[in-house]
């Protein structure tokens, strides 16, 4: 199969290509970047596109068999200004209608395109059990998830089959949560995030790469499916067992009132909010999860 892919250079992407690469695969990257010596023009594994200007070389599209879209800039690595939240709108809303015309367009469409989404789309749910039938919720977050989802529709139209891989937090050794969150850990530094009875939705980077290859593969898989373990976690059970996972403690809480000071809305809508999703779409279709409790993801992630 030839699959097309944005995000490649992220760290799922990078661990779904090398999956992908490993049973045959044929990749084709999207980038953005402007050739170099290094990097020449019109590589053959290299679609170029400009989303904010609508541009992409529909004509290196065609005999694409599926699509995997992961774009979007970080959720947590910068406070939410007005600035930011546009990247963050334009990043996943802007490149997913782009990429979703293109391919509808094409004389033979693609089977399937996979598109990343988030969690963040139930908002802040409390002790609520959120499966993929569960409505959005309210903020900034859900409503950027929602319209991501949105974005999309040209695809579906064109009677492509469209995922959207409802993401939590990726538990991985090669960046995201675990490269900021285990130094401090190692510390001893590291503790509940205000009053650590938020729920948190998370998934270990094998199973986040399984579950994105599995609905790219199967053809039941269509609409939103929540990519989380089995079993979603406190925060004050995801901290303890991250202490202990690196022979730390974990006592030293950060109080809602100084993450709200250092990260504003950010600190609401992605720290302290409460999400408690089920991935039950996965469960339904037979899907395996080989690493579906906490201790297990932190052993995989820090090479144990």
């Amino acid at each position: 199969m030839t699959i097309l892919m944005s995000g490649a250079s992220g760290m799922l992407g990078k661990a779904i290509g090398e999956s992908l690469r490993k049973r045959g695969a044929h990749l084709l990257r999207l980038v953005r970047n402007a050739p170099t010596a290094a990097r020449p023009a019109n590589r053959a594994d290299e679609v170029s596109w400009n989303p904010s200007a609508g541009e992409i070389d529909a004509t290196s599209l065609e005999g694409v068999h599926a699509a995997i879209h992961l774009s979007g800039a970080n959720v947590a690595s910068h406070r939410w200004t007005a600035a930011y939240k546009r990247e963050m709108t334009d990043s996943r809303i802007v490149t997913t209608r782009v990429l979703s015309e293109a391919l509808a367009k094409l004389k033979s469409p693609p089977q399937v395109l996979v598109t990343a989404s988030a969690v963040g789309f139930y908002g802040d749910r409390g002790d609520e059990i959120l499966d993929e039938d569960s409505p959005a919720g309210t903020g900034f977050f859900s409503e950027l998830c929602t319209s991501w989802e949105a974005a999309a529709r040209p695809a579906l139209e064109a009677g492509i089959r469209v995922v959207h891989l409802r993401l939590g937090m990726v538990i991985g050794p090669d960046g995201g949560a675990m490269a900021r969150l285990t130094p401090i850990f190692r510390l001893g530094l590291g503790g509940p995030l205000g009053s650590g009875r938020q729920w948190m939705s998370w998934v270990s980077e094998a199973d986040a790469v399984s579950a994105a290859v599995f609905c790219l593969d199967d053809a039941r898989m269509a609409g939103p499916v929540n990519v989380v373990a089995p079993a979603p976690a406190t925060n004050a059970v995801f901290t303890r067992e991250l202490g202990r996972a690196v022979h730390r403690p974990a006592l030293l809480p950060a109080p809602s009132f100084a993450l709200r000071l250092a990260f504003g809305e950010m600190a609401d809508e992605a720290l302290l909010a409460s999400t408690r999703a089920v991935p039950k779409r996965l469960l339904d279709a037979g899907f395996p999860f080989s690493q579906a409790n906490l201790a297990q993801a932190f052993a995989a992630a820090l090479g144990k």
